[in-house]
């Protein structure tokens, strides 16, 4: 039988993996207990996430379901580090990405296609790009990474939880 603090720390996991999956989504805790019609209540998800509270087996699978996620990457051991945390961050709005004129957007629908295959990335309407991805990608489209910024605004591709002036300098 594990200890507690090896339940506590499995729980931790667990919980941060949730909390990962649910802030690649975009969703608030709010928004969760609002999009589950009740099912998924503030409190219960909050303390998941937290580690505060050990989740069954049963409702880990029914969380995941809700996620649109595998319930093996929920699990400790499952794949390590999906997102890591960063001060800066360039967040592309992929449905407003789809929007966007084919002949200039075509390269970079099909590298952010690429990515969320990679990734394993469940959100759908959101997508975080690294900075180093970021120089790659102006590079492509021949302009720094300033001047894509401002093209991917022109597209309104560009989410507004990007973190953009945290950006390192593009030397």
């Amino acid at each position: 039988m594990p200890t507690t603090s090896e339940n506590r720390a499995y729980a931790c996991e667990v919980g941060t993996r949730l909390r990962t999956i649910r802030t690649q989504q975009g969703r608030s805790l709010q928004q969760v207990e609002t999009l589950s019609r009740g099912r998924w209540k503030v409190a219960a998800v909050g303390s998941y996430e937290r580690g505060d509270r050990m989740i069954s087996v049963e409702n880990l699978a029914a969380l995941a379901a809700f996620y649109g996620v595998p319930v093996a990457d929920l699990l400790p051991g499952g794949r390590p580090d999906p997102l890591p945390a960063r001060t800066a961050r360039v967040v592309l709005n992929l449905p407003a990405l789809a929007h966007a004129p084919a002949e200039d957007a075509g390269p970079l629908r099909r590298w952010v296609a690429e990515i969320q295959r990679e990734r394993g990335d469940y959100a759908g309407r959101v997508l975080s790009i690294r900075h180093g991805d970021l120089r790659t990608l102006a590079t492509l489209y021949d302009r720094t990474p300033d001047q894509l910024i401002d093209l991917l605004r022109q597209w309104k591709a560009l989410d507004p939880t990007s973190d953009i002036e945290n950006l390192p300098d593009a030397a």
